[in-house]
């Protein structure tokens, strides 16, 4: 269920918030919530990443952190000059998985 919450804004975060639900044709909650999801989105993302920098989470991990697919995360690292934590074992392992599934 939805639950309303008040915060103080400056006059101009107000002012922008009405001049993007002009644009948008919608109303000023509207776009509050739109703007604060995508925000939430992305510090998602950043955050997964920081993990994964400091070698706290697996490539799964910022994929089921962040909510998005596993596949996008190597060009997310790669976007932002983070190397990827992927050693001569993980990839046997892998491999050895992938072998053994195809049997």
């Amino acid at each position: 269920m939805d639950k309303p919450i008040t915060t103080r804004l400056p006059r101009e975060f107000i002012s922008g918030l009405k001049k993007i639900a002009e644009k948008e044709n919608v109303d000023t909650s509207t776009v509050i919530r739109k703007l604060l999801s995508s925000a939430m989105k992305e510090w998602k993302i950043e955050h997964a990443l920081e993990m994964y920098a400091k070698s706290e989470f697996s490539l799964g991990q910022v994929a089921e952190f962040a909510e998005i697919s596993i596949w996008d995360v190597p060009n997310l690292l790669e976007k932002r000059k983070i190397p990827l934590n992927y050693d001569t074992e993980e990839l046997e392992a892998d491999l050895n998985t992938i072998i053994w599934k195809k049997k």
